[in-house]
């Protein structure tokens, strides 16, 4: 699994985590630990890249949910993108596309990313 970190231009800190292969119960443990560990020790605003999974499984469906409530709890944010073609169908009928922020590109996730609320 690749993880990248950005910085927007107001100076947040964005972790781009990218698996490979399979997100399925022989896998999706081990996403679930890398982002928890993303959100409380680096930033709270993850997007997750999913050009290199051609599988996903209720297992990974959901890992991707409880990261997106650790983001939430938080005040984060949780994106998805790049959805391989295999993918998206998963997300499709499971009815998830309409509870992810789900983005074509990275870049375009990068850049939906919310500015901090000044209070």
């Amino acid at each position: 699994m690749d993880l990248t970190t950005h910085n927007t231009q107001d100076g947040k800190t964005v972790i781009v985590l990218t698996p490979t292969g399979r997100l399925d119960i022989t896998t999706a443990w081990q996403f679930r630990l890398k982002l928890q560990e993303c959100i409380s020790k680096i930033s709270s605003h993850i997007v997750v890249n999913l050009s290199h999974v051609n599988f996903i499984d209720s297992s990974g469906l959901t890992s991707l949910v409880a990261g997106m409530r650790d983001a939430d709890k938080v005040n984060g944010s949780f994106r998805i993108c790049n959805v391989h073609p295999e993918a998206r169908l998963v997300f499709e009928v499971t009815m998830m596309d309409s509870v992810f922020e789900i983005f074509e590109t990275e870049t375009e996730a990068l850049e939906g990313v919310p500015r901090e609320i000044m209070t």
